[in-house]
């Protein structure tokens, strides 16, 4: 069925949380679910920071720096 909603139980920083996702796109969003926590875990860790949403928001911005970079490097 086309519009059936298909849902995967993820954790980010000890929290838990259902998203939707078709399961050919699943393997992705796991390594991404992977990376993300990684990088949640060691913002934590470094700023002995126990609020999930600050540790979110340094995460999405480090992520996005580190994309921009290697944007940049490639086009070079």
């Amino acid at each position: 069925m086309p519009n059936e909603a298909y849902y995967l139980d993820i954790t980010l920083l000890g929290k838990e949380y259902r998203v939707a996702c078709p399961p050919e796109e699943q393997p992705a969003l796991l390594a991404a679910v992977a990376y993300v926590d990684e990088k949640m875990h060691d913002i934590a860790e470094k700023t002995k920071s126990n609020i999930s949403e600050r540790i979110a928001v340094m995460a999405a911005l480090n992520i996005a720096q580190d994309r921009k970079r290697t944007r940049l490097n490639s086009s070079h």
